[in-house]
């Protein structure tokens, strides 16, 4: 059985903004109890070099359009990065979730193979669809997503791991249709 390029990615973006939605409103809910400027929260970062919560939101959500844009051979949609709420915040994952819906699995089709160009400031690179998915859009969407909650827990906000991963994961159980080879059984 193979993965596509499909499975590999809008579902895994759909399910970790889809918990990172519910992590925004644990941290809006805490800053209440705690009598805590929301603003607080939306700015913190975890080093002085490292962008605040507010954009580690925003680049989660550009990559999670961008990757599937990309492989899809669609326009990647341009947001205005002027979230400054936590509401605005979930506006934008909801606008993200919405397009990331709107996807086939389809127009993946090949998208492992098909050369993906990408911009770098003044630096152009091209690389296979499933490169990039692995080892450039993947990588820095979980970077992205891990800082944001990383940031609000750093901050006193009582998240958990079944936070981070949506509350929704269990660990499935398997049926063996064949026997197991040696003491995996």
């Amino acid at each position: 059985m193979t993965l596509s390029m499909y499975e590999a990615s809008v579902p895994v973006f759909s399910a970790r903004l889809k918990a990172l939605s519910g992590v925004l409103s644990a941290a809006e809910q805490n800053a209440t109890e705690r009598k805590i400027d929301p603003q607080v929260f939306l700015t913190a970062r975890l080093a002085p070099d490292m962008y605040a919560l507010v954009r580690q939101v925003q680049v989660a959500t550009d990559h999670a359009k961008g990757a599937p844009s990309r492989l899809a051979r669609r326009e990647v949609p341009k947001y205005e990065d002027n979230e400054a709420t936590f509401a605005e915040l979930q506006a934008r994952l909801t606008k993200t979730l919405d397009l990331l819906a709107s996807f086939s699995a389809a127009e993946f089709d090949g998208s492992d193979e098909r050369v993906v160009e990408l911009k770098f400031g003044q630096r152009e690179a091209s690389m296979p669809g499933m490169q990039y998915l692995l080892h450039v859009a993947m990588p820095n969407f979980y970077f992205h997503v891990t800082t944001a909650y990383d940031i609000l827990r750093h901050n006193g906000v009582p998240l958990t791991k079944g936070a981070y991963l949506g509350n929704r994961w269990r660990i499935a159980r398997c049926e063996v249709s064949r026997p197991l080879p040696g003491n995996l059984v």
